[in-house]
């Protein structure tokens, strides 16, 4: 198993290692059946402005508009769609008349979205990121964070799908 304690030097929970290899051996198998999932078809957030939403997500981090119609199940509300590369989407609904209120992280939220880049790739759209006036929030080894329009968490992370800072995730 992998050696994770370089990556858990903060935090005031104490020493988890026993925790974490328990739940390892008893959780992680090497025989392990296929997943049921063909992968992830779109991850839905919400939108309090459409035309802001496109222009970030378009406009800024080049991820191309694929479609936008009418949400099924909310009159009015609209429906679209990122390319995030590598047959997933990201998508939005706006709902007018409701008031939502701002984005929050609570239980059962969202707390980021992390999408793979290449390293140049990265460079490039963080270069975007500060020109369009959005903060970095923070840099970390090969990742940074930042919020999307209405406050989402996002991150570029310039390692390939499966790998997360040289460990193997899949």
């Amino acid at each position: 198993m992998a050696d994770f304690k370089a990556l858990t030097d903060h935090g005031d929970q104490g020493d988890r290692t026993e925790e974490w290899d328990r739940l390892r051996s008893q959780h992680l198998h090497p025989d392990r059946p296929q997943s049921s999932a063909r992968g992830v078809h779109h991850l839905a957030l919400l939108s309090s402005d459409v035309e802001r939403t496109i222009d970030f997500y378009q406009g800024v981090l080049e991820f191309p508009l694929t479609e936008l119609f009418e949400n099924r199940d909310y009159r009015g509300s609209t429906h679209f769609f990122f390319d995030i590369g590598n047959g997933n989407l990201l998508a939005f609904f706006d709902f007018p008349g409701l008031d939502l209120g701002p984005y929050a992280e609570v239980l059962g939220s969202m707390h980021h979205l992390a999408i793979s880049v290449t390293e140049e790739q990265q460079l490039r759209l963080r270069a975007r990121l500060l020109d369009a006036g959005v903060t970095i929030d923070f840099e970390h080894e090969t990742s940074i964070y930042f919020r999307g329009p209405d406050g989402e968490r996002l991150e570029l992370l310039a390692d390939p799908l499966g790998s997360m800072y040289g460990f193997d995730v899949r």
